[in-house]
């Protein structure tokens, strides 16, 4: 489902020097025993995933879009981005299917909650709260404003009908909270981080709450599982991706560039950044994920991409077939000269644009371009992604020897927040 176009590399890679390493790593992956392997539950997620409780989220997916107006997603990190990326892929940017889908719990920014609140004052909103401990604190902030709303506005035995927790089988204070208040809970597996979970609960209630169909997202998800389940580096494209960004990394490269040319791909380039960067960005290791939108970013950062400081190089994410058509009309005037391009498509004028680039930045700027192309951008081929970018995160992270899941320096943050706002014990 993704093809891998390594002609565009600007570089001579021998594959067969890594393949002793690859499969001592897909070895550790395999029988978990590498670091953080307690954090490996979404390598066989696809296949073991609770089929009973996916029905579950169907159900309640249905009663959410048929009772309410808005579906309020409260998390942050991976606790929305791969939800919010899904629902933007599949959806577009404009919703218009009968529920609309709003984050929060993302930020501190007083203008974007008050913003989101006066919205929804006047709206008939649930609320899905996403944390495995319920104490993170942007979310846990978020949580109680809209909850306090929900219930001013509707009362406390209603609220409970309109609000959904997904977080620990066990333990914590929103499990705690939704036992107490017999809110219907969904579970955030605990052998699964963060930025990996967009295949449980985290992902598929909102998704779901958004009419996509999660059976074809997971169906996507285990045949990108069975097919990268080996460690051949002369068939295993997602190894093969791996690979050639530890290359890069050892090459000089600082900066990966995840570019697409559908702005409905923007927030994908945002969940692969939190995945990445927090993944491989330790012991001073790792390359900075950026990501761009083309053409719109190359009237931005375009030039430096072409001319700049050479630390950079390009994987791209290509779609081949858009899902609609636009043709360019014929004007009698022309005053702007583009009657060149009448009855052609616009998909035509993006992918010249695409390989007119292309060639720039490779030929004339000397930046190495990695090509990853999916024939088209649906819930099934969002779901192989998905897998795709996440095994290749695990085998890039143990190529660069670091733990591609925990995030100790998240940590530090929050220490030094905590004892500036006099939170006790801190």
């Amino acid at each position: 489902m993704i093809k891998l176009d390594a002609t565009h590399l600007n570089a001579d890679i021998d594959f067969k020097s890594y393949q002793s390493k690859v499969s001592k790593i897909n070895d550790m992956i395999v029988n978990r025993n590498g670091p953080g392997n307690d954090y490996l539950g979404w390598y066989k997620y696809p296949e073991t995933y609770n089929k009973e409780e996916a029905e579950q989220i169907k159900k309640y997916a249905e009663y959410v879009r048929n009772n309410f107006e808005v579906l309020v997603v409260c998390g942050i990190g991976g606790s929305y981005l791969g939800a919010r990326a899904a629902i933007e892929a599949i959806n577009g940017l404009r919703q218009d299917n009968g529920l609309e889908i709003i984050f929060l719990g993302q930020t501190f920014s007083t203008d974007y909650v008050y913003d989101v609140l006066n919205y929804i004052k006047d709206k008939k909103f649930a609320i899905n709260v996403i944390s495995k401990s319920g104490t993170t604190t942007e979310t846990a902030i978020a949580f109680r404003l809209v909850k306090q709303l929900l219930e001013e506005k509707v009362g406390k035995e209603e609220a409970r009908k309109a609000i959904f927790a997904t977080t620990d089988p066990e333990k914590g204070a929103l499990k705690q909270l939704s036992n107490q208040e017999g809110y219907v809970t969904f579970v955030l597996p605990g052998d699964v981080g963060g930025r990996y979970s967009v295949f449980t609960p985290v992902g598929l209630f909102p998704l779901a709450c958004a009419g996509i169909n999660i059976d074809e997202l997971m169906k996507g998800a285990y045949d990108a599982m069975t097919e990268f389940d080996n460690d051949d580096l002369s068939t295993n494209t997602c190894y093969q991706y791996a690979v050639i960004r530890d290359y890069f990394y050892r090459h000089n490269k600082q900066v990966e560039m995840f570019v697409t040319y559908e702005p409905r791909l923007v927030q994908l380039g945002e969940w692969f950044k939190q995945l990445y960067g927090e993944s491989e960005g330790k012991e001073h290791k790792g390359l900075l994920p950026d990501s761009a939108t083309f053409s719109t970013d190359l009237h931005s950062l375009g030039q430096f991409i072409q001319e700049g400081s050479p630390v950079l190089f390009e994987t791209l994410f290509i779609v081949n077939k858009p899902n609609h058509e636009i043709i360019i009309p014929h004007d009698n005037d022309n005053l702007d000269g583009l009657n060149y391009l009448e009855n052609k498509s616009l998909a035509f004028v993006n992918e010249k644009a695409y390989l007119g680039t292309l060639e720039a930045h490779t030929k004339t700027g000397g930046v190495p371009n990695i090509i990853l192309e999916v024939e088209k951008l649906d819930t099934y081929t969002l779901g192989y992604s998905f897998y795709f970018f996440m095994k290749a995160c695990g085998m890039s992270a143990y190529l660069l020897e670091v733990n591609p899941f925990n995030q100790p320096g998240v940590e530090v943050y929050k220490k030094n927040m905590f004892h500036l706002l006099g939170k006790k014990g801190y």
